[in-house]
This record gives C-alpha cells, sequence and structure tokens, in this order.
C-alpha cells in the first residue's frame, strides 16, 4: 500500500529510480534537493543553467518574470508563465505548464502536469498528466503546526511538518478546491471544484464537497 509504483508510472519522471527507493512516496520529500544535485551531473548539453543551481531543457520556455530559485529543474517543451514563483527543490518534468501566479517548491512534477493559474503546490509530488483548476491549493501546514498524518485503513504519522499531498497519474483537482496536508489520492480521480479534500482517496473515484441545488427566487416586487 502507498508504494510508488501504485500511485504513478515511474517513467515519466527523472525521479523514477529515487521513488523505488522508499516505502512511502512522501519519504521521498527530504532529499529532493539532494536528488536534483545528482541529476544536473547527468543533464547533458540539451540543458542551460538559468540560474545558480536552476536548469532548464533548451526547449522549456521560461517568462523573465517568473521567479526560479535554486535546485530546480526543467524539463523539455515546458513553459513557465508569466509571474511563476518557482522557489526551489522542483524537478519538473517535460510538456508541463507551471502558469500565472503559480507558487511551486519542494516538489516533483511528472511529465504533463498542468498547474496553470493562481495555484499552491509546496511538499508533494504530482503523477502524469495531473490537472490544478484555477485557483487550486495544496496546503502543506496543519494548522496546530504538528506533524502530518496520512489518515487510511491505518493511521500513519509521517514524522513531516511540511507534507502537501500524492496525486496520482491523471487526477484532476477542480478550480478553487483545498487539498489539505497528508492527502493521497489515487489515479484517475476527479476532485468536483470547491471540495476541500483530506486522508486518502481511492483510484478512479470522484470527489464531490456536497450537495448542489438551485431555487427559483419568490417574487417580492409586489
Amino acid at each position: 500500500m502507498y508504494s510508488a509504483e501504485e500511485y504513478f508510472d515511474l517513467t515519466h519522471t527523472l525521479a523514477g529510480d529515487y521513488l523505488r527507493k522508499f516505502t512511502y512516496p512522501w519519504q521521498a520529500l527530504k532529499g529532493i534537493e539532494d536528488l536534483i544535485s545528482s541529476l544536473s551531473k547527468t543533464l547533458g548539453g540539451d540543458f542551460v543553467e538559468i540560474g545558480e543551481n536552476a536548469w532548464a531543457h533548451k526547449t522549456a520556455k521560461v517568462a523573465p518574470t517568473a521567479y526560479i530559485g535554486e535546485w530546480t529543474i526543467i524539463g523539455a517543451h515546458t513553459e513557465v508563465r508569466h509571474c511563476a514563483f518557482i522557489r526551489g527543490k522542483a524537478l519538473i518534468g517535460d510538456g508541463c505548464v507551471i502558469g500565472n501566479s503559480v507558487e511551486l517548491k519542494n516538489a516533483v512534477i511528472f511529465d504533463g502536469v498542468q498547474i496553470p493559474h493562481f495555484n499552491y503546490v509546496g511538499d508533494g509530488i504530482l503523477g502524469y498528466k495531473c490537472h490544478m483548476g484555477a485557483g487550486a491549493i495544496i496546503s502543506n501546514v496543519k494548522s496546530d503546526k504538528t506533524s502530518v498524518t496520512v489518515n487510511g485503513v491505518e493511521r500513519i504519522d509521517t514524522g513531516l511538518k511540511k507534507f502537501g499531498a500524492i496525486l496520482g497519474d491523471y487526477v484532476e483537482v477542480g478550480c478553487n478546491s483545498v487539498i489539505n496536508p497528508g492527502t493521497i489520492i489515487g489515479k484517475n480521480t476527479t476532485v468536483y471544484p470547491l471540495t476541500s479534500v483530506r486522508g486518502v482517496i481511492p483510484a478512479n473515484c470522484i470527489v464531490k464537497s456536497g450537495r448542489f441545488e438551485t431555487v427559483a427566487k419568490q417574487d417580492n416586487k409586489g
């Protein structure tokens, strides 16, 4: 349960071999800087250094207004748009979109992921072709600042003060949803807009916030 292979096609990230080492995927979050440092020595001539300890593939498009922090790798044909804020320790795959005013830190982003509008992703792993709707965020710290737990069949204390979420391949997160700390979402699951999600969500599900109804107005004009 919770193995990287259960949630991800590991051929769609440079972190595949690294993620296989761990019993739980969230254990990989502590070592992302070391991972990127190691990978940077093997990137080859198709990557250029665009900042201190930050590299981008020559086909990537990085807006001049984007901030790229240390220990970042940006893959081929990925687009980093206006005012994106990549704070560092971020491995971003091929064909991704990191959009307007998106904040990203300490994360592994698989190929084909779209995080396009006003999103926050902290301390998490997003699988192949995940998509986050506008304004959706991954929260990474509990309100009481205690270590984050994963609450599935059993309760697992991760020992991490900062841990956002694990999103399996093809997960869709609707606009303005909140993914709470320690959330694990299985492959192909869809989260409806305006939903607060926590715990362990199985693959191939739809997560709804509640019933939405419309009621006709009464005519109070006399």
